[in-house]
């Protein structure tokens, strides 16, 4: 069986009828590009959410009201008030906490903010000087919140980037200038640097104010809705969530860990749960990708079982002359399978570019997997193999004599 002859053989074959190669190619083209663009939209996704997770800060803690298991400490459900300045003081300051480096107490919520005729709802952060630390918040022009300020419950504010574009609009720098939320007017004293980011959490899009303001003026309130802390070390996180966890049960005078009325989190159960969430979210669009993939496959099936009815009459000939089973099997395969590589390798080429028109376009790093790819010829390769072989069999079974008598 001389391989080469039948290689060129199948080419001549199938671009005889050119219109319907090539509708038979779309398929798995549109298949395979599909499933290489939405894995690599996936993968973006979760390095674009796991970076912006990243950026809050090193080796951080975040205590929030309600129920958690972190750390050895498990609580149920709780009241969203539970969490005070004096727990974040009492964590900064007790001896039996030897492993977080900085506390952080802050109170969010979300206001509409005016500055002359423009105005927004943004997050509105009540934090202190040690937010920036925390948090690795950079000041662009300006200053950040100081002591004085939150002891003075100063009524000032520093701008996200995001915040202070729409507000004061582009190529403005809005420090010395005033902005409005909830009839309370703050002076602008500073624009921190951008951190990117998107949607309900955009770091940029944010108003920072002390805690004692925020708390005293705008909201009016006593409570915070979270505490985060710098652990010593990765090493130590562990360590400092038991640590902390016991601190808090103890002021909270609760005896039993599963009465715990907080939750403590880590940056590493973030990235998890993120992970999780956005590597399902992958898992379900190559999922709905892969049955464009099936499509194809089963185009490619009809073609080859159009292409046997049509060359009857030259297989019966074949196989009158002595041509055996496995070379008239061979024969269609290998059409099959140049049909279904071809359209795998020029799905290859769209979704790399579709993947990176996605990502050029929504601000994502440009994520492509060496897997996929494999994957990718692996899967056109099988279609053509798997839907190739019904009618390869088909082909080989029929009886000469029948065959040549065919009209």
């Amino acid at each position: 069986m001389d391989y080469r002859e039948m290689f060129i053989e199948s080419l001549s074959t199938l671009t005889l009828n050119k219109l319907r190669t090539g509708l038979a190619i779309l398929g798995i083209v549109i298949g395979i590009g599909s499933v290489i663009a939405l894995v690599s939209l996936g993968q973006a996704s979760q390095k674009a959410v796991e970076s912006q997770i990243q950026s809050l800060g090193s080796n951080l803690l975040t205590v929030m009201p309600g129920s958690s298991q972190e750390g050895g400490v498990r609580g149920a459900a709780g009241a969203r008030t539970t969490l005070t300045y004096d727990d974040a003081k009492a964590i900064e300051t007790s001896d039996a906490i030897t492993t977080v480096k900085s506390v952080s107490p802050e109170y969010s919520g979300r206001a509409q903010a005016v500055a002359g005729r423009n105005n927004i709802n943004t997050s509105v952060m009540g934090v202190t000087p040690l937010y920036a630390k925390v948090r690795k918040i950079d000041i662009s022009s300006g200053n950040f919140i100081n002591d004085r300020d939150v002891t003075a419950v100063s009524k000032v504010a520093v701008l996200g980037p995001t915040t202070a574009a729409d507000l004061f609009g582009e190529d403005v720098n809005p420090v010395g200038r005033t902005v409005r939320i909830n009839s309370q007017t703050l002076s602008v004293i500073g624009v921190t640097v951008s951190k990117g980011g998107s949607g309900f959490q955009n770091q940029d899009d944010i108003i920072y104010v002390p805690l004692t303001t925020v708390q005293k003026q705008l909201f009016g309130v006593n409570y915070l809705s979270t505490i985060s802390l710098e652990a010593e070390s990765e090493e130590v996180m562990t360590e400092a969530q038991n640590q902390v966890g016991y601190l808090l049960l103890q002021r909270h005078k609760l005896d039993d860990p599963l009465e715990a009325d907080f939750s403590i989190f880590s940056q590493q159960d973030i990235l998890d749960t993120a992970s999780q969430v956005t590597g399902t979210f992958t898992t379900l669009l190559s999922g709905v990708a892969a049955i464009s993939l099936l499509v194809g496959g089963i185009g490619i099936m009809n073609v080859m079982l159009v292409t046997v009815t049509e060359r009857t009459r030259e297989i019966g000939l074949r196989k009158a002359l002595g041509a055996k089973k496995k070379v008239v099997i061979t024969q269609f395969l290998t059409e099959s399978v140049i049909l279904t590589f071809t359209g795998g390798l020029f799905g290859i080429i769209l979704g790399i570019f579709v993947s990176y028109l996605f990502s050029a376009f929504m601000s994502f790093a440009f994520v492509v997997s060496p897997k996929s790819i494999l994957l990718a010829f692996a899967v056109s390769a099988a279609i053509g193999i798997v839907f190739g072989l019904y009618p390869a069999r088909k082909a080989a079974n029929l009886e000469p004599i029948e065959a040549l008598r065919y009209e």
